[in-house]
């Protein structure tokens, strides 16, 4: 029986919350390209300056498997407003921080509390539009989750070159404001239970805080820190690992878990949550991947990056209508295969990069990449969800979208330490042939002696130029690996479909 669209007031609620989303999501990637001007601001060392990006990825991903128990105590609307109105007054309170200190702490503040909106925003398109329909609601909400991540670093970069810094923040002020209002008029069809705060288990959320906010860290900083060659690092991995088992022993035996994780029963829902985890580390680690190609290899600006790395937003804003309308009348998972197969192939595109690949070089490949991440997106959500009673779906919820954002943290970690590793096998493979007796190296020696004729050591200072160039197309070669490897893994990703079920009819819970 086909089941009527809700209303106009929960549709105006539905955008309400999708602007949540998205402010929550941007706020990841924004001040990526603004780090000099913020470190200046307050006074900050390069590497101090990282933590305000890390605090709020910390934050971030203890607050979303939360959500679902939020969600029962406080109601939908409830927990959405709490979660819009605390991460505005985080946002201001950014704004006007003028020490390092201020700002990490505000900034863990901002993304604990906002944190929520991304994983509740999923469940209320679940819990108000029919399943029919569910393949368009999910190209809006997958535009919106990888656009904002893809836009982030330009538009940021863009606001601090035109205002200040501060204005990173002070924009979220209007949009959070108008989100909690809007939810929490449109958006009243469950009701809160205070009751369940006397039974929460409170050393359960103790054990996962410990868990993921250390797991985040040692993910986070451990590239920078050569691993477990620090003391810092070590220990927190031990206390991750060591909580992280607490936690699940725990979570087992309670009667009302902080998080339930009997949702990863259900098959489609733990095959659906594996292969999110995959997917966030191209949607995160692509995004982090190609500024750092093109800012060490190419050094290019930030505008100059972002005008590159527009392809892809664009690619998928073009794709993600026809892949709602398509999801709606196809087989979701025939879609979710052509994703992985495009982002898989848009990788290996990209593998063979020189160090004077540009525009021209990465177009295609993103054009590629951009329409497989929409049609992963939209139909993986409701692969993994679409199985679930509804009495699940917000806690469920709270599970993908954690386990993406761990996958972002995994994948970027990866590819950092997996880029030291073949830089060094590669300049180890390339140094042997920087040898003065060939022709050519004597001849390129000396050209280079000739230039630095004026400097105090021109015969030092042309191996140092040469070693130089030798670091680069080791680095090339190092980034060449690492798109060749992600797109196996997405291709290798293909075969889990015919595991899958295809998600059935439901009725939305108006």
């Amino acid at each position: 029986m086909e089941v009527d669209m809700p209303p106009v007031r929960q549709r105006i609620g539905f955008v309400a919350a999708i602007l949540g989303l998205f402010m929550a999501i941007l706020d990841i990637q924004i001040v990526a390209s603004s780090l000099n001007e913020i470190q200046a601001g307050v006074s900050a060392t390069p590497e101090e300056i990282s933590w305000i990006q890390t605090a709020y990825l910390i934050a971030e991903v203890i607050m979303i498997p939360l959500s679902g128990m939020l969600v029962k105590v406080f109601s939908t609307r409830g927990a959405f407003a709490i979660s819009a109105i605390g991460f505005t007054f985080a946002s201001v309170g950014c704004a006007m921080a003028t020490t390092l200190n201020e700002l990490v702490v505000l900034r863990a503040l901002q993304g604990f509390i906002g944190g929520a909106m991304i994983p509740i925003a999923y469940t209320i398109s679940f819990g108000i539009f029919p399943q029919r329909v569910m393949g368009s609601v999910q190209a809006v909400m997958g535009l919106t989750a990888t656009l904002a991540p893809s836009i982030g670093p330009t538009l940021g970069g863009f606001i601090t070159e035109h205002a200040s810094w501060h204005w990173l923040f002070l924009m979220n002020v209007l949009p959070g404001m108008i989100a909690a209002t809007g939810v929490w008029l449109c958006l009243d069809f469950d009701k809160p239970d205070f009751s369940l705060i006397r039974r929460f288990d409170y050393l359960g959320l103790l054990l996962m805080a410990l868990f993921l906010g250390t797991l985040e860290y040692v993910l986070e900083e451990g590239p920078g820190d050569d691993w477990f060659s620090s003391d810092l690092i070590t220990t927190l991995a031990i206390v991750s690992c060591v909580s992280g088992a607490w936690f699940l022993y725990r979570t087992a035996r309670a009667k009302f878990p902080c998080v339930d994780l009997l949702a990863f029963r259900n098959r489609n829902f733990a095959i659906g949550t594996a292969l999110g985890f995959l997917l966030g580390m191209a949607l995160y680690g692509l995004v982090y991947l190609m500024p750092l190609y093109l800012g060490q290899i190419r050094h290019f600006n930030s505008l100059q990056i972002g005008e590159i790395m527009f392809v892809t937003g664009a690619a998928m804003f073009c794709t993600a209508p026809i892949a709602g309308r398509a999801s709606d009348k196809l087989d979701p998972r025939i879609l979710l295969t052509i994703g992985l197969a495009l982002v898989g192939t848009g990788s290996i595109m990209n593998a063979t990069l020189t160090d004077h690949a540009g525009y021209e070089v990465f177009f295609w490949p993103q054009v590629v990449r951009g329409m497989g991440l929409v049609l992963c997106i939209i139909p993986i959500t409701r692969i993994a969800l679409g199985t679930l009673p509804a009495s699940e779906l917000g806690n469920a919820s709270g599970l993908f979208n954690v386990m993406r954002n761990l996958g972002g943290a995994v994948g970027l970690a990866v590819m950092d330490t997996v880029r030291d590793i073949r830089f060094d096998y590669h300049w180890n493979q390339i140094i042997p042939a920087i040898d003065a007796g060939r022709t050519v190296v004597a001849e390129q020696l000396a050209q280079a002696e000739a230039m630095l004729a004026s400097t105090p050591d021109p015969a030092t200072a042309a191996l140092s130029m040469m070693a130089s160039r030798v670091a680069i197309q080791a680095q090339t070669l190092a980034f060449n690996d690492i798109f060749l490897w992600l797109g196996v893994a997405y291709l290798v990703a293909v075969p889990t479909m015919i595991f899958m079920r295809k998600p059935a009819e439901q009725v939305a819970a108006h």
